[in-house]
């Protein structure tokens, strides 16, 4: 039973940080209605500039925090100017396309910028061990944990209630109609993509801080679009506890059946959601548009 129950903690635990990247993903397209193939890269990224910061600046938490949530946004924004903007109006398959050659572009900077040998990031927090009826549970998980539910809660009343997010919804739908009431479709855009480099990369941050940094972190861009799927492309809050089931899925295939399974396990997942509800667990109907 205490096999079990360490397996479901980890498995939360690495599947908050698919969760954050997922609703990265979610929140370009619930925006946009573009698939962000470099979203992996994008984390990767932020993680290691947070890194740098750590080690060149200060260890300090809070500005490590402040540095990694600044150069995000930053690298979001000069994205969606330069990269994205020009190809507003064109066909979606090219648009996807541009994003899988910035994929490429970004992980071929981390050699170029920084090394390929894999590094800790230390901010004096998060390795400590907390018990849990008789458990012990790093404190990093419970941060990641606690930061994606909050993101949640936090999203859904932007969303919801805020005149941004009722903006960034009505783009996605109808990018001409809402021009015509006013709406800029740029800022729209350019705010979701710094937002979605912000929560994509706080996920990119906790991985390094709970494991390692490394070239091979674009990996988890992979890992986390299971999640977007099964909660569904166009459910921001879906794709976050899709992560928490892919994590989950994942860590028990891995302890129960065998390691190879792990790797597999959340692909399996989506392909029998997929049979059932073609547009994910929380997504809507419309998503067969794409």
């Amino acid at each position: 039973m205490q096999y079990l129950i360490q397996l479901l903690i980890s498995g939360l635990a690495i599947g908050a940080i698919y969760g954050l990247i997922a609703m990265g993903f979610a929140v370009i397209y619930k925006s946009t209605g573009l698939v962000n193939f470099a979203q992996g890269e994008m984390t990767m990224i932020t993680a290691y500039i947070a890194w740098t910061i750590s080690t060149t600046v200060s260890g300090n938490v809070f500005v490590v925090a402040l540095g990694a949530i600044l150069a995000a946004i930053l690298l979001g924004l000069i994205i969606e100017r330069f990269v994205m903007r020009p190809m507003l109006g064109e066909p979606v398959f090219a648009t996807v396309m541009v994003t899988i050659g910035l994929a490429v572009i970004l992980r071929s900077a981390i050699n170029f910028i920084w090394d390929a040998y894999p590094h800790g990031l230390d901010i004096g927090m998060g390795h400590g061990i907390v018990h849990l009826g008789g458990i012990g549970v790093r404190t990093g998980q419970l941060a990641v944990i606690a930061t994606l539910l909050l993101l949640l809660a936090a999203i859904w009343a932007f969303f919801r209630y805020s005149k941004v997010g009722v903006a960034m919804r009505a783009v996605a739908a109808d990018d001409r109609t809402a021009l015509l009431m006013g709406i800029s479709a740029t800022r729209v855009h350019a705010l979701a993509w710094a937002a979605s480099s912000v929560i994509a990369g706080i996920g990119g941050v906790f991985f390094a801080l709970s494991y390692d940094l490394s070239p091979a972190m674009f990996q988890l861009g992979l890992k986390a679009f299971p999640a977007t799927i099964l909660g569904g492309l166009d459910a921001v809050l879906g794709s976050g506890l899709g992560g928490l089931l892919i994590g989950i899925t994942e860590n028990l295939a891995g302890g129960y059946v065998g390691s190879g399974m792990k790797e597999v396990a959340g692909f399996a997942m989506i392909i029998v959601v997929l049979m059932v509800r073609p547009f994910g667990i929380f997504g809507e109907r419309d998503i067969e548009r794409v």
